[in-house]
C-alpha cells in the first residue's frame, strides 16, 4: 500500500488534494500536514526559496512516505537524506522553486510541477490591474471613502489611456501571456509580443518583435517571463526609459524582472502615467519602500493567481501526475526527468 503525504496549506487545502487523489489511488494511506502559508509569508528554507514550513516538520511527516503532494513544502538536501522511502514529490505550482532538483535527482526522487494551473486567474488579474492603473480606481475609491470628490481627475492632463485602440506589449508568451493577449484583443487592443522562445507562427493574436521595439511602441506593457538568472533585471532602467509618455507598466510575474526604482523615477517625473504590481523585489513590501509613496501605483499582495479554480486545478493536476506515476512510473511534467530514465 502506497503512503501519500498531503502537505497542503490554507489555499490548496489538504481536503482538495485528498478528494482528487482518492479516485486514482483508492488503496493509498493518507497523511496530512498543514503548512502556514499564506497566513505566514513564504520564504527561504535552507537552500530553497518560496517555501513554507520547516525541514524538521517535513522530516517527521515524511517518515515512511513514498509520495508527497504539496504547494509550498520545502524539499532540501537534509529532508531528502532523512526520507529514504520518498519516490515522488509533486509541487502544485507552475515551477518547483521550493525543491532542490539537483539533490532530488541524486536521491532518486522525481519532482513534478503543475504548469498553467493559475494561468487564467493571473491573466484576468493582469488586465484588472491595467484598468485600475489607467482609470485610477484605487486612488479615487480611497478619496471617496474619506469624503473627497476628485473632479480634477477629469482634466485632460490627468486622465489615462483606454485599452481599445492602444498597443499592449506582452513580455513572455506562455500560458499567462497568451491568455492576456486574448483578453486585451477582445477589448480592441493591438498586441505586441517579445519572447525569445516564440516565433510569428506561435502567436495567433499579435505581432512578434524584440523587447526594445515592444517597449517603444506599447501604451501598456505587461510582464509574464519566468524568473531565471537570464531574466533578472530584464526590464532595466534603459528599457523603461524607452516607454512612451503616458504609458502603463504591469508586473504580475516576479519582482526580480524589473527595476522598481526606475519605475518610481518615471512616475515621479510623470513620464509614465501609472504602474501596477502584484510582485515585488522584497515581500512583504518594506515600510520604507519607495513604492508606498510614489503616485499612481496600484499594488496587490502577490495574489494574482488566487482563485478557487486555481486551487482546484492544482489538486487535479497533481492527482493526474500521481495516477501516471503509480500506473507506469511516468510523469507529464517532470522537472528532473533523468530520475525517470
Amino acid at each position: 500500500m502506497t503512503t501519500i503525504l498531503t502537505a497542503g496549506d490554507h489555499f490548496v487545502l489538504n481536503s482538495l488534494f485528498i478528494d482528487s487523489l482518492r479516485p486514482v489511488a483508492p488503496t493509498a494511506a493518507f497523511r496530512e500536514l498543514t503548512l502556514p502559508w499564506p497566513v505566514e509569508p513564504f520564504g527561504e528554507v535552507a537552500e530553497v526559496r518560496e517555501a513554507s514550513g520547516t525541514e524538521d516538520q517535513l522530516i517527521e511527516a515524511l517518515d515512511g512516505v513514498e509520495i508527497c503532494v504539496t504547494q509550498m513544502a520545502p524539499l532540501t538536501e537534509r529532508i531528502l537524506k532523512a526520507s529514504p522511502d520518498l519516490r515522488l514529490f509533486c509541487v502544485s505550482r507552475g515551477g518547483p522553486v521550493n525543491a532542490n532538483l539537483e539533490a532530488a535527482t541524486r536521491h532518486g526522487v522525481a519532482v513534478s510541477f503543475a504548469p498553467g494551473r493559475n494561468a487564467t486567474a493571473t491573466a484576468e488579474h493582469t488586465v484588472a490591474l491595467m484598468l485600475a492603473a489607467a482609470r485610477r480606481v484605487p486612488a479615487t475609491h480611497a478619496d471617496l471613502a474619506v469624503g473627497t470628490w476628485r473632479g480634477d481627475y477629469y482634466m485632460f492632463d490627468r486622465v489615462g489611456p483606454e485599452l481599445e485602440g492602444s498597443t499592449v506589449g506582452i513580455v513572455g508568451y506562455g500560458a499567462i501571456g497568451s491568455r492576456v493577449a486574448r483578453i486585451v484583443s477582445g477589448f480592441g487592443a493591438r498586441v505586441l509580443v517579445a519572447d525569445p522562445w516564440v516565433g510569428a507562427d506561435d502567436v495567433a493574436l499579435g505581432e512578434v518583435t524584440d523587447l526594445a521595439d515592444l517597449m517603444r511602441r506599447s501604451t501598456f506593457v505587461t510582464v509574464h517571463a519566468r524568473a531565471t538568472a537570464q531574466t533578472e533585471g530584464l526590464l532595466s532602467r534603459a528599457m523603461i526609459d524607452l516607454m512612451p509618455p503616458g504609458s502603463v507598466l504591469v508586473n504580475c510575474a516576479r519582482g526580480s524582472l524589473l527595476d522598481y526604482d526606475a519605475v518610481c523615477d518615471a512616475l515621479n517625473e510623470e513620464r509614465l502615467f501609472g504602474a501596477a504590481f502584484d510582485v515585488f523585489p522584497h515581500e512583504p513590501v518594506p515600510a520604507d519602500s519607495r513604492l508606498l509613496s510614489t503616485p499612481n501605483i496600484v499594488m496587490t499582495p502577490h495574489l494574482a493567481g488566487a482563485s478557487k479554480q486555481t486551487a482546484l486545478n492544482a489538486a487535479s493536476i497533481v492527482a493526474s501526475e500521481v495516477a501516471r506515476f503509480l500506473a507506469d512510473g511516468s510523469l507529464a511534467h517532470c522537472a528532473n526527468p533523468a530520475v525517470l530514465a
